[in-house]
């Protein structure tokens, strides 16, 4: 008579599903372990000691961030042109990406390419042959002073090589990238129920009193993420800033991420960058923390 087939128990099966998916997981978390976390502390440490890449890091303690903090003009100069980049550039940026969306929001024929085509300056608006064109669009030599000069308005330094224009210009350039705030918004506004704002023009409401009373608040959860992704995403500012100006004229342009490139790989201060580095993350994350504070007063979810 044969004997009938043991039966594994149920831990044998959920260690061999627990094997499968750390498997499948296994590239993720080697990247990660290689590419973040095992950097990221040893940043820590090294933000502690004076490290120049070429000898042996010594621990100095708190001086990095004493010397930043206290002493360390440029410091003070790239936060104040990062915050006031931030603080600009991402209302701008949010409210033309809002518009534009308001504006594709429709059933026409074509209505798909111009989405596609108002989304290809967020593919290619980072790139470093972007920043290249920029430049010599605002240049000397380029489109916008040879217009100014047909209209007659000379300009003894281009756009770029003002100190009160230029960061006008890389900021410019942040709210020209706006594509992918757009697509966001557009999604959000197709999740709006269109009895919505049927009922409110049978009861006589304007286009921007729908607007105002119903598209707004609907939309507060879609203007809370693009608001956090693009506040994080303009602290990190640097390709525009380094290639259009170099931080210049007069380090009007110095954004934080480009003092802390120089720091690093011009200046050899490896340790003090890793201190600026640190220094970064506290304040998005501290930006970051007041903006999911404040959601409470203004964002409206279904739920609530």
């Amino acid at each position: 008579m044969m004997k009938a087939k043991a039966i594994k128990p149920k831990a044998h099966y959920r260690a061999k599903d627990n094997a499968t998916g750390y498997l499948l997981l296994a590239p993720w978390l080697v990247g990660f372990l290689l590419m973040w976390l095992i950097p990221a502390v040893m940043s820590i440490y090294y933000s502690f000691t004076n490290y120049n890449l070429l000898s042996a890091p010594k621990w100095v303690g708190l001086q990095n961030y004493v010397t930043i903090l206290t002493t360390d003009k440029n410091f003070r100069q790239a936060l104040t042109v990062t915050f006031v980049y931030v603080f600009v550039m991402v209302p701008l940026r949010l409210a033309f990406a809002l518009f534009v969306a308001n504006l594709l929001n429709k059933k026409h024929m074509g209505m798909a390419m111009y989405r596609v085509l108002y989304y290809v300056p967020s593919i290619i608006g980072g790139s470093i042959a972007v920043s290249v064109v920029w430049k010599q669009i605002f240049g000397n030599d380029g489109v916008v002073m040879s217009l100014l000069k047909v209209f007659g308005i000379e300009q003894q330094y281009s756009l770029v090589g003002n100190p009160d224009t230029a960061l006008s210009v890389i900021i410019l350039m942040g709210v020209w990238q706006f594509g992918s705030s757009m697509l966001i918004f557009l999604s959000g506004l197709k999740q709006i129920p269109t009895s919505l704002y049927e009922s409110a023009a049978m009861d006589g409401a304007t286009p921007m009193q729908r607007f105002w009373k119903i598209t707004m608040p609907m939309l507060t959860p879609t203007i809370f993420f693009n608001l956090i992704q693009q506040l994080i995403n303009g602290f990190r500012i640097f390709t525009e800033s380094k290639i259009i100006t170099d931080g210049g004229p007069m380090n009007s342009t110095l954004t934080y991420v480009l003092y802390l490139y120089r720091s690093a790989f011009t200046n050899f201060h490896m340790g003090y960058s890793c201190a600026l580095a640190w220094i970064l993350v506290l304040i998005i994350g501290v930006a970051t923390l007041l903006l999911f504070k404040s959601q409470k007063s203004w964002v409206h979810y279904e739920a609530q």
